[in-house]
């Protein structure tokens, strides 16, 4: 039995029409010169002809169809895993451009808006950090895309465009003297937000860190040395402390270890099961375990690998478990391309795919029962989904609290503005080659589409 493939609906029609017309106009052609009618005039006529096609709504089903009713071999001629990744480092850029700009132009501060809801319940003492929390939310979003480095190509020249935006902003933010400094009286969040300072500079070194001379250098250990001010909590905290930890014994070559040490070996006894931690002793039904638990804690380990660390032994089963709990994160989408939104900090939309790009980003590891055309169709289709929403920005283009569109009820007393960019890290995705299988595969249904359409797929394995 011949396996069906699939094309994206809009593309099916767009491209079937497209094919139908320069068959009309060849077979019109023909039968022109048969019956002595010019060919010019039967154009003419032809293009004068509109087809308009209405608004209709698509039923789960229709959103895939079936590639074999194609008269030709249409993934052949199109690539749609480049129009996907096209589409997404545009939205990357909608996302960046308001906070990095700015700011490395020394303007964030005085860019950035305040919203009615942020100057309510209290929750002044920490507005002042928004533009910290936007610009390292966005670094950490952007890095994996930047870690690719400047080429020829025009997705290259590109990257060395915002490469050289993300350096001015890294400046600015460290630098004492400069108007968009980011690190005046800290508070005990500054754990959370310096953090995201510091994970995107394990992730594009490179472009990030190596670039800065020495001086730079000794202003962002001196930022970065800020959260030993504070006691994170019992929970996925200290992960963020571990991390800033991690750069500081890169930068310096020492650290804090107990930092290190306490983190690791606390979250080593609370894992759980079938690939989830616990978010400190307890289980909690939100998504952590890919806004920060698994990649923090995979982070921390790379660099105790690296660093000739005893902790490195943790690694290679903590990779294991990373592979299943992004496995986990494939199933959650349905075939319409919605998950459950469940838990804390819902508001950062797109950001709960974290950890599944990652592990195909960082570690090149796609749990074998993952398709990667599918896996890309799957969160291109949720990204689509949740970033283009009617609200979802502003008229300024900034981003608003909500899941679906603007919907401020869903929001939680920590987030600001700034917060709210930490669904640029679900845009990690990009920092796979446009050349890998995950780009180049040709889309295809996945798991829920597989399993609802009455595909007969295997059983899953019991993992501990």
């Amino acid at each position: 039995m011949r396996k069906t493939k699939y094309v994206k609906n809009t593309e099916y029609f767009v491209k079937k029409g497209f094919f139908l017309a320069i068959s009309l106009l060849i077979c019109f052609s023909i039968s022109a010169q048969q019956n002595g009618t010019s060919t010019a005039d039967i154009a003419s006529n032809f293009i004068q002809v509109s087809i308009k096609i209405d608004s209709m709504p698509l039923s789960a089903e229709a959103y895939l169809l079936p590639q074999t009713e194609l008269p030709i071999d249409i993934a052949a001629v199109y690539n749609y895993g480049a129009d996907d990744r096209d589409y997404t480092i545009k939205l990357l850029q909608k996302i960046a451009d308001s906070v990095l700009v700015p700011l490395s132009e020394n303007n964030l501060h005085k860019s950035i808006p305040t919203k009615d809801w942020e100057t309510k319940e209290n929750k002044a003492a920490n507005l002042h950090t928004s533009a910290l929390q936007a610009f390292g939310r966005t670094l950490s979003g952007i890095a994996p895309w930047l870690s690719l480095g400047a080429n020829d190509s025009p997705e290259g020249k590109l990257r060395e465009k915002y490469i050289s935006i993300a350096q001015k902003s890294l400046i600015n933010a460290i630098n004492p003297e400069s108007l968009d400094y980011m690190f005046k009286n800290p508070t005990h969040e500054f754990i959370v937000h310096i953090a995201f300072i510091a994970y995107p500079l394990l992730i594009a070194p490179k472009q990030l860190l190596d670039p800065l001379n020495a001086s730079q250098k000794v202003m962002l250990v001196n930022a970065l040395k800020m959260h030993r001010e504070f006691k994170p909590y019992e929970k996925n905290w200290l992960l963020f402390s571990s991390v800033i930890e991690s750069v500081i014994w890169k930068i310096t070559g020492e650290c804090e270890m107990s930092h290190i040490e306490y983190a690791v070996n606390k979250h080593m006894d609370w894992f759980l099961g079938d690939g989830i931690y616990g978010d400190g002793p307890n289980f909690y039904w939100d998504y952590y375990n890919s806004y920060v638990i698994q990649p923090f804690l995979l982070e921390t380990l790379r660099v105790c690998k690296e660093m000739g660390s005893p902790l490195a032994e943790f690694l290679p089963e903590s990779i294991v478990r990373g592979q299943r709990y992004s496995e986990i994160l494939e199933h959650l989408i349905s075939p319409e391309g919605t998950f459950p939104a469940i838990g804390r900090s819902s508001v950062y939309r797109i950001a709960v795919f974290q950890l599944l790009e990652y592990m195909a980003f960082r570690w090149e590891k796609l749990p074998e029962s993952l398709n990667p055309g599918a896996t890309r169709a799957a969160l291109t289709t949720v990204i689509k989904r949740m970033m283009d929403a009617p609200g979802t920005f502003d008229k300024d283009d900034w981003l608003t609290a909500g899941i679906v569109g603007e919907q401020l009820n869903a929001r939680d007393d920590y987030n600001y503005t700034g917060s709210l960019y930490m669904c640029a890290i679900g845009l990690m995705h990009l920092g796979m080659p446009a050349d890998s299988p995950f780009w180049t595969q040709k889309a295809e249904k996945w798991t829920q589409q597989r399993i609802w359409s009455g595909e007969d797929l295997p059983s899953q394995d019991v993992f501990k």
